[in-house]
């Protein structure tokens, strides 16, 4: 996995499950817009803070990981796909 650690904005959301849990559908970062097909999102609490982790599978092929700390998203790190 490379690491980036840059934030991001998350330009929109889709909800899934009988929980109507909350993935990011579309990031924006380094001018382009990234939209993604699926997720998975892990919680991680510490202490009280609990910190939402995403691996989202992207159109072009790639696994991007994503945090979300309140309403602060990062970029944490990419892997890339195998070429199409």
């Amino acid at each position: 996995m490379t690491t980036i650690n840059q934030p991001v904005t998350v330009a929109a959301y889709y909800f899934t499950g009988s929980e109507l849990r909350s993935f990011p559908r579309t990031i924006e970062h380094s001018g382009r817009t990234i939209t993604f097909q699926n997720g998975l999102r892990y919680l991680v609490r510490r202490g009280q803070q609990a910190i939402k982790l995403f691996d989202m599978a992207s159109d072009d092929g790639h696994t991007y990981r994503l945090r979300q700390d309140g309403q602060a998203w990062t970029l944490l790190g990419l892997r890339a796909g195998e070429d199409r």
